[in-house]
C-alpha cells in the first residue's frame, strides 16, 4: 500500500459480499490451507514430508518439500523441536513454562532468549498501536472465563477491577529480569506466540535447506511454492459457517493470520469474545474476523488484534504503517480488503 495517509487508504479498500467455497475443517485458527499442497514428487522431483500435532492450544501441521526425503524429515524434526522449546517457554497451558512462572511469581530471572524476544516485540507492538495490543489482558480473560462457567457475564465493577490490572507499560523487560511492576498483573502470549512459532519453525526448515514449505502453527507461514510451482493457497475461515471460506489468499513466501470472534466467545451472539479492548475491558464490535498478510508471521499474528480493536479508522492506519495487507469481515457478513491483499 502507498503512503497516502488515512484518507487515501480508505479508498484503497474494496467491499464485497465474500466468495464462498467448501473448506476442510481440520485446520485450526480459522485459516485453512487448500488445494494440492505438493504431495508426492510432482513435476520438479520434490519429495514431501508432513506431520501433524497439537501445541499452543491448537492443531499444528507442517509440510516440507525437498529432493531428499531424509533432509525434509530432519527439517521437520528440527521444526518440531523449536515448537517444543516455544511451548516450554511461553505456553500459558503449561504450569511450569516461563510465562506461567512469571504470572505466578510476578517476575522471572534470566529469561530464555525467546521469552525476552517476544516480550520486546510485544512491547513494540503495544507502542505502535497506542496500547490496542496488550499482552497483560489475561486478568480479563480469567474474569470472563470464570463468569462463563456460571452462565453469566461479569458486572461492570468486576470488569473495571480487572481492567485496572491491564497496562503494558507496567512490565519491565530486560535480559536479566522480566517483571510486573503492579501486583496482581498477568500476561498471555496467545495473541502473538502462534505467529512467533511460525517464524521460528520456518527458520528451522530454511536452516536445513528447505526452500518450499507450508506451516500451520495456528497461523500460516509459507516458504517458496508448491511442488508444481504455483503459490500456496489458503482459505480464510468464514466466521459464521465452519465448513466454508469467506475468501482465498495466495501466499508466495508470505504469512497469514486470522483472529475471529467465533474462536472463543462468551455469548452466543458473539458480542463478547476472547479479543478484549484494553481501554474498555469489553470486546470490540466492528468485525467478525480480521486477517493479516505480512512478511513475517509474528507481526501478522499480533496485528490482527489492534486491527480488530481499532477498526477501519485506527486499525488500518497501523496496517499501512507496517506495510501489511488486511481483509476484514464485518458483523453483517460483508468484507473489506486492502488493495494489495493477495486474493487467489
Amino acid at each position: 500500500m502507498g503512503a497516502g495517509g488515512l484518507a487515501a487508504l480508505s479508498y484503497a479498500w474494496t467491499r464485497r459480499s465474500g466468495s464462498i467455497a467448501l473448506a476442510d475443517p481440520g485446520y485450526g485458527a480459522g485459516i485453512l490451507p487448500t488445494a494440492n499442497a505438493g504431495e508426492g514428487a510432482g513435476t520438479t522431483g520434490l519429495q514431501s514430508v508432513s506431520r501433524t500435532s497439537y501445541a499452543l492450544g491448537t492443531d499444528i501441521s507442517m509440510l516440507a518439500l525437498h529432493r531428499d526425503r531424509d533432509v525434509a524429515r530432519q527439517a521437520i524434526d528440527d521444526a518440531f523441536a523449536e515448537l517444543e522449546t516455544i511451548e516450554r517457554v511461553m505456553s500459558i497451558y503449561r504450569p511450569e513454562s516461563e510465562l506461567s512462572r512469571l504470572n505466578r511469581d510476578g517476575a522471572i530471572e534470566n529469561p530464555h532468549p525467546y521469552l525476552l524476544d517476544i516480550m520486546q516485540r510485544s512491547q513494540e507492538m503495544s507502542r505502535r498501536s497506542n496500547g490496542d495490543f496488550d499482552i497483560t489482558v489475561q486478568p480479563l480473560w480469567d474474569l470472563y472465563t470464570a463468569a462463563k462457567k456460571k452462565n453469566k457475564l461479569p458486572i461492570d465493577a468486576e470488569i473495571d477491577a480487572a481492567r485496572a490490572l491491564v497496562d503494558w507499560t507496567k512490565v519491565d523487560v530486560s535480559a536479566k529480569r522480566i517483571c510486573f511492576t503492579r501486583k496482581g498483573m498477568s500476561a498471555t502470549l496467545n495473541g502473538i506466540a502462534q505467529g512467533y512459532a511460525g517464524d521460528k519453525t520456518a527458520a528451522a526448515l530454511r536452516k536445513r535447506g528447505i526452500e518450499h514449505a507450508l506451516l500451520n502453527t495456528g497461523e500460516i507461514a509459507s516458504i517458496g511454492k508448491k511442488a508444481d510451482g504455483t503459490p500456496w493457497t489458503c482459505g480464510i475461515q468464514h466466521p459464521r459457517k465452519p465448513d466454508a471460506y469467506i475468501n482465498l489468499a495466495k501466499l508466495d513466501g508470505l504469512c497469514l493470520a486470522t483472529s475471529g470472534d467465533y474462536a472463543t466467545y462468551f455469548t452466543p451472539d458473539f458480542v463478547y469474545h476472547h479479543i478484549f479492548d484494553p481501554a474498555t475491558g469489553r470486546s470490540p464490535l466492528f468485525f467478525s474476523s480480521a486477517t493479516i498478510v505480512s512478511a513475517n508471521c509474528t507481526d501478522a499474528d499480533a496485528l490482527t488484534k489492534p486491527l480488530f480493536i481499532g477498526g477501519v479508522e485506527r486499525g488500518m492506519k497501523l496496517i499501512e504503517e507496517t506495510k501489511s495487507e488486511a481483509l476484514v469481515v464485518f458483523k453483517d457478513g460483508t468484507t473489506m480488503a486492502t488493495k494489495g491483499f493477495p486474493m487467489a
